[in-house]
């Protein structure tokens, strides 16, 4: 896919973890990703702790095969909100069965464990989210890859998370430059 645009979704419902969505979204901005804010029954929702964020377009306008090549799904209680989506499953289950990139933090891993999606797969989360997730191989750190299935643990492993993203996408050397580019590496 050389020259191709890295088309990226990231879900948002009232009460997502604000640094689970903003680091990602801006990190794989930084990288050159095309992300494209995805708010779930509205354009703006509230972050868990109250930050509001204008998203680019809402369920009803997205598009599932506009070149999308990653979902990204913040945690926080607005997990509830996405596993409850009807757009937010149909999006999970055409990135999964396409083996496009899905990254999940803190909460929403549970999205992937609770549809078997992360069946013999390692993934990490926030402790207990994926408890009954069957047959998924639960890892204890900040950030586990398998495959295209990227996971993190919580808002503390933002920063990591967005760059395991943006190796995804563009490999380690884009991940090594937009860290340097922070003072993260």
């Amino acid at each position: 896919m050389k020259g191709a645009i890295s088309v990226v979704y990231v879900l948002l419902t009232d009460g997502f973890e604000e640094m689970e969505a903003v680091a990602p979204i801006d990190l794989l901005r930084r990288a050159g990703a095309k992300v494209v804010t995805v708010g779930i029954g509205a354009k703006t929702v509230t972050g868990s702790h109250g930050v509001p964020l204008v998203c680019d377009i809402t369920d009803e306008n997205a598009a599932l095969d506009s070149g999308l090549r990653m979902l990204v799904l913040p945690g926080g209680p607005g997990a509830q909100a996405l596993h409850k989506s009807a757009f937010a499953d149909r999006a999970i289950r055409f990135a999964f069965e396409r083996g496009l990139f899905i990254g999940a933090i803190c909460a929403a891993p549970s999205l992937l464990g609770r549809r078997g999606l992360l069946r013999g797969l390692r993934a990490t989360s926030y402790p207990s989210y994926l408890d009954d997730a069957p047959g998924v191989i639960a890892v204890n750190a900040p950030v586990v890859r398998d495959g295209s299935i990227i996971t993190a643990r919580g808002p503390g492993a933002s920063s990591d998370f967005a760059l395991c993203l943006v190796e995804a996408l563009f490999g380690p050397a884009k991940a090594e430059s937009v860290g340097k580019a922070i003072l993260k590496t």
